[in-house]
């Protein structure tokens, strides 16, 4: 049985403090949008191992592939006023 999107975003929920998670997927492949306080002052690559940690053994054995967009809270806000003005 493959892994629903709520089902992947209560794995980081449970693992990661985040004030917006958006989990989409199709079973095997996932985009997921991260918004967290832990990701203040890390690097790209130190997010994303952020997450693989919350999901620890579920990445291997249970998610085929996941795309994350990962950001601070600030960050989130002035890309979402961003989207804002643009529309």
């Amino acid at each position: 049985m493959f892994p629903t999107p709520e089902l992947v975003k209560s794995y980081i929920a449970d693992g990661l403090t985040c004030s917006h998670l958006e989990v989409e997927g199709d079973g095997q492949h996932f985009t997921a949008v991260i918004v967290s306080e832990a990701f203040a002052g890390q690097r790209l690559i130190q997010r994303h191992q952020i997450v693989y940690a919350a999901l620890g053994d579920r990445m291997r054995e249970e998610i085929h592939a996941l795309s994350m967009k990962t950001m601070t809270a600030e960050e989130f806000q002035k890309k979402s006023a961003s989207a804002s003005a643009q529309s």
